[in-house]
């Protein structure tokens, strides 16, 4: 959901125009094999041959034309009005969902390159409507996965609550399209920017302890991937504290896309030295990378640091008196 900062110049109560993208924003696990549908109306391909097809899935040569039929059914009881557009899809930063970009945000791929007949249908009660719609693949387009969306958002504005500002919601369900252009594919996945936070009582053994583990899953290649990951970590001495495979990883990880996760690790060490390896796989692709941990309680790390400047202290405190003894004499 967006909310777009409201003009000045309008009063305390206001109406912010946001959209929903509603059944275009999946979390975790695969995508499901249906129509896009939240409950009054749906966006799916057009039925053709011996059934429905949950997306549309497409491949093409460049500077070809692709052409193909969506339908958009009202479950209502009363007439309803949408925008047709296509769509660029992207990871959602948050968690790395499936999620395409609004009407008004810049395209580059998908929603530019198809355009339907319609640009705005009237969907009768309990009726549907087809809408055909052609896909043209630029001479220069980039070989490889180019994902995206034809999305009916509802004319309609409805009021919610933003606290002390009045919101104006605008919902919309999106078809997915999976286009690949034919061409070179290179998967390629890297992982980027591992931070180490740990939380851990003051002294060891008083209280339980765990560790906010940070990282970037990268996308760098031109296909869809469906990453694994799994998270190691060594202690002092190359002693074994953790070995797991991580379950919060999205099921699509979109071409050129990078999403930001954490992984919580109950239990982490309160007094040790160690090293935490995170390896990303997903087709042939297998690429890891790892931070060096400290776990020293502050307690401690007060008394080793108030020690350490004692015996500087007293280093140099025999450093002088050996030097005045040496210029007594």
């Amino acid at each position: 959901m967006r909310r777009l900062p409201a003009p000045s110049a309008l009063p305390a109560l206001l109406l912010a125009l946001t959209v929903s993208l509603t059944a275009l924003l999946l979390y975790g696990g695969a995508p499901a094999a249906r129509a896009a549908d939240n409950g009054e109306w749906s966006v799916e391909p057009t039925a053709s041959g011996l059934g429905k097809r949950p997306y549309f899935y497409l491949t093409a040569e460049p500077g070809t034309t692709v052409t193909d039929k969506v339908t958009v059914s009202n479950k209502t009881s009363g007439p309803l009005s949408f925008l047709l557009y296509a769509a660029d899809a992207y990871n959602t930063e948050r968690d790395g969902g499936f999620a395409v970009r609004t009407l008004k945000e810049p395209q580059r791929g998908v929603g530019a390159w198809a355009k339907p007949e319609r640009e705005k249908v009237t969907v009768p009660a309990h009726g549907s409507v087809t809408v055909p719609y052609t896909l043209t693949i630029p001479e220069n387009a980039e070989p490889g996965d180019h994902p995206g969306a034809l999305v009916a958002l509802d004319e309609r504005i409805a009021r919610g609550s933003g606290g002390s500002v009045a919101v104006g919601i605008q919902r919309a369900v999106g078809a997915r399209v999976y286009l690949r252009v034919n061409g070179p594919t290179m998967p390629a996945l890297t992982v980027e920017d591992i931070a180490y936070e740990p939380d851990r009582p003051l002294v060891p053994g008083t209280g339980e302890s765990s560790a906010l583990i940070s990282y970037t899953l990268h996308n760098r290649g031109n296909i869809t991937l469906n990453p694994k990951v799994a998270l190691r970590a060594e202690g002092l001495f190359g002693r074994t504290l953790l070995a797991r495979d991580l379950t919060k990883i999205p099921s699509e990880l979109l071409p050129r896309q990078r999403i930001r996760l954490t992984e919580r690790w109950a239990g982490a060490p309160q007094l040790d030295w160690g090293e935490v390896r995170l390896t990303a796989r997903a087709r042939d692709v297998r690429e890891s990378a790892a931070v060096s941990f400290l776990a020293l309680p502050w307690v401690v790390a007060a008394v080793v640091l108030a020690a350490g400047a004692g015996a500087v202290g007293w280093l140099r405190m025999r450093h002088v008196r050996r030097r005045r003894v040496t210029l007594g004499t």
